[in-house]
């Protein structure tokens, strides 16, 4: 009976689905030179009564087939939609402007009213623009919501073309009372430059009624952004703008920061590879934090934007509910490890917004979670090898110092000096016995030998002093937390101290994100989380970097479930800390985030 009722239910589905539309020839790799050979194809179309979409993507089709196909669409007055992209592999240059004119005709006299017209991947040039001038022009183009001619090299050329025709298509409709409204424009990779892009930003500005615009990679420098900046303005209903690989320059990012302000709708950004440089981050974080209520995604990567500009984008968009997506990647600087950052501050600003989805949601897949475990079980191994050297080191010590008091009873000659405090051998080997050794000094000793102005030695040196830590012994203790106190205020003081990469190692050493190097995290003790925990509370502990560790240690249970007690405390202590600061605007110093104290250069 219930194999009845599924029946009954998928014929019934049937019977009510989307009538098919399409014929498509997509991906066959045919070779179309003449007539004859499309003669199988024509045929279908002639039969395919309300056809509506032909593809014909991935074939090559020369002038005489193209005439053929045409005539068959000459009777299709239903026909909307024009996917024919990559169709015109191998073919002669001149060969293309005479096949798209036979295709274009046919649709006019069919009264086609077309809403998709795609012929990305066709590299015509700008005669292949003038070979659809014709079609743009028409009554078939009143209704088109969707124009893609990506990757077509079109050329400064054939982006004025274009741009006029887009033009004289607005104008001729809006007299019939049915205005363009186009939706959708894709024309990345065409050298339009800033002539073709100042063109076309005229015909942006008249339609206004654009949703995406993609035009990356196309050699427009900030005259060119500046044009489409206040084309973009008039477009409300704009959803994404991607920009990628041009060149704004801080001219280019103010402009386009100024035509933000104006796009409610915007939910991806990107101006990815743009040369947006400092100042003109700052700019446009202005403009996120004072709107873009629906922000999704914003890709600013490969800017030459400096870690005080990353800083305050990251805070611009922390409160944006729907943000999915941040890339600061590539900032500029001299250590190429830096960049990881950029990544950390994305799902930290997007994590904080979404701390309460459910634990397995935005996690990695089952098996990705079951190599982490495996290295981590490996990292554990390793780690456990250092321990054992460790002890074996502090057992023969212990062994030299008893036969020097040995012999020292039985021989008449004093007793040797005992050796220095040695910082370095402290550090290359923790233990509590040997901080202890170096004596009232041992801060000042440890904060000399520590390199500062390198954020991922002072991390280092950082989990080391801690994993000493001892809970049960206030000397001990004490001596940790006096030695890291020294070190990290000496850190944070310091201008050149990237105190993201800092923290950003931290997370990496203590198995909570990925490293892009593949570091190995180090095997977490309750020593590391307790100093951790005592600095969060510190005053030279900047804020923002305890929003970051609340997120990281809140998201990854497993990471540190072998510390849970101290895990929980710390967590607690975050979340104080953070609720002690809510309300309040904290301007730090060591982030120099005005725009007086930042290089722009």
């Amino acid at each position: 009976m219930a194999t009845d009722i599924v029946a009954q239910l998928a014929n019934s589905l049937a019977k009510t689905g989307v009538e098919e539309v399409e014929l498509s020839y997509k991906g066959q790799g045919k070779k179309l030179d003449d007539a004859q050979s499309v003669e199988e194809m024509v045929k279908e179309i002639q039969d395919f009564e309300d056809l509506q979409a032909l593809r014909l993507e991935g074939n090559t089709v020369g002038v005489e087939a193209a005439k053929a196909i045409a005539k068959a669409l000459e009777t299709k007055s239903k026909f909307k939609r024009c996917y024919w992209s990559d169709m015109f592999t191998g073919r002669l240059r001149s060969e293309i402007p005479p096949a798209l004119n036979s295709l274009g005709d046919a649709l006019m006299l069919a009264g086609a009213k077309l809403t998709v017209l795609d012929l990305s991947d066709n590299a015509f040039g700008p005669d292949g623009v003038k070979g659809i001038e014709r079609l743009l022009k028409s009554t078939a183009c009143y209704t088109l919501q969707e124009l893609r001619l990506n990757n077509c090299g079109m050329g400064i050329g054939g982006g004025k073309i274009l741009a006029a025709s887009l033009i004289q298509c607005h104008k001729n409709s809006s007299a019939e009372g049915t205005p363009l409204g186009l939706k959708v424009f894709v024309a990345g990779r065409n050298r339009l430059e800033n002539d073709g892009a100042t063109a076309l930003a005229q015909a942006f500005q008249l339609m206004g009624s654009l949703e995406e615009v993609h035009m990356p990679q196309n050699g427009i420098n900030h005259p060119g952004v500046t044009a489409l900046a206040k084309a973009m303005q008039h477009n409300a209903g704009l959803r994404i703008l991607n920009l990628n690989d041009n060149t704004f320059t801080e001219k280019g990012a103010f402009a386009m920061a100024q035509a933000l302000k104006h796009l409610r709708s915007i939910q991806v950004i990107n101006f990815g590879d743009c040369l947006v440089r400092p100042a003109g981050a700052i700019a446009i974080a202005g403009t996120v934090s004072e709107g873009l209520p629906i922000l999704k995604e914003l890709n600013l990567s490969f800017g030459e934007i400096t870690e005080e500009a990353a800083l305050t984008v990251a805070q611009a968009v922390k409160d944006k509910d729907q943000l999915e997506k941040l890339d600061l990647n590539g900032k500029k600087t001299n250590k190429p490890t830096e960049i990881t950052l950029h990544i950390n501050i994305l799902f930290f600003v997007f994590l904080t917004k979404k701390s309460a989805l459910n634990d397995d949601e935005g996690e990695p897949e089952d098996d990705e979670d079951d190599d982490d475990d495996d290295d981590h079980d490996d990292d554990e191994e390793e780690d456990d090898e250092d321990v054992d050297v460790d002890e074996e080191e502090i057992e023969e010590e212990e062994e030299e110092e008893e036969e020097e008091e040995s012999n020292g009873n039985k021989l008449s000659t004093p007793v040797a000096a005992s050796r220095p405090p040695d910082v370095s051998s402290f550090l290359s080997f923790p233990s509590p016995d040997k901080l202890l050794k170096l004596g009232a000094m041992r801060a000042m000793l440890i904060e000399q030998q520590v390199d500062v102005s390198d954020a991922t030695k002072t991390a280092e040196a950082f989990l080391k002093i801690a994993s000493v830590y001892k809970e049960d012994n206030d000397d001990v203790k004490n001596a940790v937390l006096d030695s890291i106190d020294a070190l990290l205020k000496k850190a944070f003081s310091t201008p050149s101290f990237q105190g993201c990469n800092f923290v950003s190692t931290l997370l990496v050493l203590l198995g909570l994100i990925k490293s892009e190097d593949k570091v190995k995290p180090v095997l977490v003790v309750r020593g590391h989380l307790n100093a951790l925990e005592h600095v969060a509370s510190q005053d030279y502990f900047p804020k923002e970097y305890v929003d970051v560790l609340a997120v990281f240690l809140s998201r990854n249970p497993k990471a540190l479930e072998s510390c849970g007690n101290a895990r929980n405390s710390l967590l607690s202590t975050l979340q104080r800390v953070r609720s002690e600061d809510c309300g309040h605007t904290h301007t730090h110093t060591h982030t120099h985030t005005h725009r007086d104290k930042l290089n722009f250069d």
